[in-house]
């Protein structure tokens, strides 16, 4: 099982300070408000295949779960939540993107201030992988066109004013590689200078709105020059989950995996600031090497990055647990997973 299709699911440890003395530490959660990041878009005129998974037409979201969730991450502590939006909120500049159930902006707006004086930080994530931009609908069928960039401009504006300018906006850009769309009846994927060209355009985006962009960092497991060419102000969120079962001693692991563990200490490096993802979801691969769950996962996480990391570089963590916002299991798994985070960072 994949990390798309569950959504629906050496080196030495150093003793370094405690970070949960530091009250800058970030301690955040991702939660999925939006779910259009795993399923094929399908035109209105365009024949449904049998056994595909599309998007959903209307929002997949429980505002009661929502709550609950976010007073969990209060109690444990939680400083910022970053908030997946995609299809959930409809853009004032594109209400074409959204669906049934879709937030207004000033809906948006109230919530956004609702988690600010909860003392929880609000941070806005629309992925723009061509893995993930379904919820872009018929623009991301478009990529790295004319019109395309422009209706991408056109939805940072409107979400850097929905939340107030935020600190940082999270582009997402994870996996965009043929592989992780096989199967798939459109594949789009941008490669080399192209691949350069979009992440520098959103970057350039979102820094014109006073915010800082935030990735994910696995394009640089296996693109030598990631740490030369990426701009130093882009925020990193490297993520490992020991989803292929490698455990956490680069020196006993297979070659294809070590670039993984490794790019923590070659972004940092690099002078990049880092905000390291662990999870407590569960691969296929995990579970066949006779694991029963993840739950180690942010604990040693936060021990190699603790160790690998310098300390002015290492922003914090960010737990990530892939479960939606609707259901009684989602809302127990992605309180799990903090649990778990809260209890490495102590």
């Amino acid at each position: 099982m994949t990390r798309k299709e569950f959504i629906g699911g050496a080196a030495a440890f150093a003793a370094l300070p405690a970070f949960a003395k530091n009250p800058s530490e970030i301690r955040a959660v991702l939660l999925h408000m939006g779910m259009n990041m795993w399923g094929e878009w399908r035109a209105p005129n365009e024949p449904k295949v049998e056994g595909k998974r599309y998007t959903r037409d209307e929002i997949f979201f429980s505002e009661d779960v929502w709550k609950r969730t976010i007073d969990h991450a209060k109690a444990k502590k939680f400083n910022m939540v970053v908030m997946d939006l995609g299809e959930f909120v409809s853009y004032p500049s594109h209400p074409e993107l959204a669906v049934k159930g879709s937030w207004s902006a000033e809906r948006m707006r109230n919530e956004v201030q609702r988690l600010k004086g909860l003392g929880i930080e609000p941070i806005p994530k629309m992925n723009f992988s061509a893995t993930h931009h379904q919820w872009l609908k018929q623009y991301g069928r478009m990529l790295s066109t004319d019109p395309y960039y422009s209706v991408c401009a056109d939805i940072i504006r409107d979400v850097a004013e929905m939340f107030g300018y935020p600190r940082f906006i999270h582009i997402g850009f994870d996996e965009e590689t043929p592989n992780n769309q096989k199967g798939r009846l459109i594949v789009g994927s941008r490669q080399n200078e192209m691949w350069w060209h979009d992440l520098k355009w959103f970057v350039n985006e979102v820094e014109k709105k006073g915010s800082r962009a935030w990735m994910f960092s696995d394009y640089g497991w296996h693109h030598e020059g990631f740490v030369e060419k990426c701009p130093k102000s882009v925020l990193q969120s490297n993520w490992y989950y020991n989803e292929d079962a490698q455990g956490y001693d680069i020196a006993k692991m297979k070659d294809w995996f070590k670039p993984k563990l490794r790019l923590f200490a070659d972004l940092d490096n690099a002078g990049f600031d880092q905000i390291p993802c662990p999870s407590n979801w569960m691969s296929s691969k995990l579970k066949e090497s006779g694991r029963k769950d993840n739950s180690d996962c942010a604990g040693e996480v936060v021990k190699f990055c603790r160790a690998n990391i310098s300390h002015e570089r290492l922003k914090g963590f960010m737990m990530a647990s892939w479960a939606n916002c609707k259901s009684e299991w989602a809302f127990r798994f992605n309180c799990a997973g903090m649990d778990q985070l809260a209890a490495a960072m102590e």
